[in-house]
């Protein structure tokens, strides 16, 4: 009877049924629910079988089976509006990672992910970076931050957050006691005072904090200190293109930081590029490093202020016994700098990066580098925009036999001495060779064709000859034809702005190539010019490959071409 009384109020007051016809209802509810499941699995599992957890099952374990069947079709329910949720964003589910960035997403969207976020349990890692519309709402995500407790890695990157998102991010980060990696940058509303809540509710596990371009104050860089002791795993500190810590309370927030990252003893990565830096800054940052022999990462790149005073940080590096990479390029360093930083080199036994591009002094100095370096350890040793001179050139050859990375862009000495660098490559231990605007000859061009044949660049993936007009369409049919780049991810030939030429003479060539570079993820070749049937015939090539390319198509109409990719 019961069964009949609530069949006839689903049915809205329907006349009164028989007891054969509410026995066959029930019969087919039933049927249509055991029917459902199957199809609910399904869903729930992609082409690389990332779907609903598999011990799901596990969580449903002393429930009766009714129960059970209710929170696994309600799980499957919910998994496919995620999916359909991303599907919509062109992303694909994922129950442990979860990226949404540069999706235009808007304060519903958020408001919708934040009601998707109990469906993903096992969640690990979520990126919701560069949608600057969610701003002010963040609060509809991170009160749902409880359903994801497990979650290590969350990055809300340019999202243009205000106060009143990092103080919902503050009451919401309890709820993830697991989390490692937190980065907030380039969010302006981070700085001047709305950092503090939040600084004393991370948890103990925070590996990785990111603020960089966060416009970060005096007053923040202390709280950021008081806040390092906290923080016994801190191993990544980057609050890069932040110029106003050393710009107020004359440096006095930026050296109470430092002083404060002495209770650090797990920091590896400090990173302080474009903080406007000086000398009495590298003096109180000195002292400090001589408390963390553990940093093995230095970036210092892009302070102008450092010019002269480079030797009040050099006398303290030799106590930095684990130092990797040191990054000072855009620094404006002197001959005196150059000479303290030659200095200590020799003590800095673990030195595998060491960056002075783009100081013009330091082409006059490569040879000293080069020889205080350890030749076998070194692996990056860029030095675009410096000057060099052939002695200078010559020297680098020396260590270029074990370098990973070559990177003399901007260099004229370059061009018509290739075969210099290119004789002293080893096999296959390249992977990154850039020569920009290096006025590269087609002989140049004809070495690198013949190293490529030999097998010397078989392990490079990134090849980078922009800005080389004077090449010739001999140069770039030699380099296409010879192959032996297998391992290429990227390549750029682009011209510089406001020129042109035509590249018909060795398109064929290029297009012959690319089956032998079945790595080749980016092609770059702005302001060629191209017939329009060429122009098909290469647009046809890429696409079928999923190469992204990058170029200025010439119109048929004689209008000006537009950049485009496909």
């Amino acid at each position: 009877m019961e069964s009949a009384d609530g069949q006839r109020g689903r049915d809205g007051g329907s006349q009164r049924r028989s007891p054969l016809d509410v026995i066959m209802s029930q019969i087919r509810r039933k049927r249509s629910a055991s029917d459902r499941k199957p199809l609910g699995r399904f869903l729930s599992r992609t082409s690389d079988r990332t779907g609903i957890p598999e011990d799901a099952e596990s969580e449903n374990k002393g429930r009766s089976p009714g129960v059970s069947a209710s929170v696994e079709s309600e799980s499957d329910a919910g998994w496919g509006r995620l999916r359909v949720f991303l599907q919509k964003l062109g992303k694909k589910a994922d129950s442990r990672s979860l990226s949404v960035a540069h999706c235009d997403l808007t304060a519903t969207d958020l408001l919708e992910l934040g009601s998707l976020l109990r469906f993903l349990p096992q969640l690990e890692e979520m990126d919701v970076s560069w949608n600057e519309l969610i701003g002010g709402s963040l609060m509809t995500l991170t009160s749902h931050l409880q359903h994801v407790s497990g979650i290590r890695t969350l990055k809300l990157c340019s999202c243009r957050l205000n106060a009143d998102d990092v103080a919902a991010l503050a009451e919401a980060v309890g709820s993830a006691p697991l989390l490692e990696v937190l980065d907030l940058s380039w969010n302006s509303g981070v700085g001047g005072g709305a950092l503090h809540g939040l600084l004393g509710k991370l948890p103990p596990s925070l590996q990785e904090l990111h603020l960089v371009a966060c416009q970060l104050t005096a007053v923040d860089a202390a709280a950021l200190g008081g806040s390092a002791a906290l923080l016994p795993g801190l191993c990544v500190l980057d609050v890069s293109c932040n110029p106003r810590l050393t710009q107020e309370m004359g440096a006095g927030g930026f050296r109470e930081l430092v002083a404060a990252l002495t209770h650090a003893a797990a920091l590896n990565a400090l990173r302080l590029q474009g903080c406007g830096l000086d000398g009495a800054c590298l003096h109180a940052l000195g002292t400090s490093l001589r408390c963390l022999p553990s940093v093995r990462e230095l970036d210092l790149s892009c302070n102008r202020g450092l010019a002269g005073g480079l030797s009040r940080l050099t006398c303290h590096l030799p106590h930095v016994t684990h130092l990797e990479s040191l990054d000072l390029h855009l620094c404006c360093l002197s001959q005196t700098d150059l000479e303290a930083l030659v200095q200590v080199l020799p003590s800095l036994t673990a030195l595998t990066e060491l960056d002075v591009s783009s100081n013009k002094d330091a082409g006059g100095a490569v040879h000293l580098l080069v020889a205080s370096l350890p030749p076998a350890r070194i692996r990056r040793l860029p030095l675009s925009s410096c000057r060099l001179n052939e002695e200078s050139f010559r020297a680098l050859a020396l260590a270029a036999p074990y370098l990973r990375s070559v990177d003399v862009s901007w260099c004229k000495v370059v061009g018509g001495r290739l075969s210099l660098l290119l004789d002293a490559l080893q096999p296959s231990v390249v992977l990154e060779l850039r020569l920009s605007g290096c006025s590269l000859t087609a002989e140049d061009l004809q070495h690198l064709a013949e190293a490529c044949r030999r097998g010397r660049l078989s392990s490079l993936r990134v090849l980078d000859l922009s800005y080389n007009g004077s090449v010739g369409d001999a140069g770039w049919s030699a380099l296409f034809a010879a192959g032996g780049l297998g391992s290429l991810e990227e390549a750029d030939v682009s011209l510089r702005p406001l020129t042109s030429a035509p590249c018909s003479a060795w398109l064929p060539a290029l297009l012959g190539a690319l089956p032998r570079m079945p790595a080749l993820a980016r092609l770059a070749m702005r302001r060629w010019t191209v017939g329009s049937q060429e122009g098909r015939q290469l647009q046809h090539s890429v696409k079928n490959r999923r190469i992204r390319l990058e170029w200025d198509p010439e119109v048929s109409d004689g209008q000006e071409g537009r950049a485009e990719e496909v």
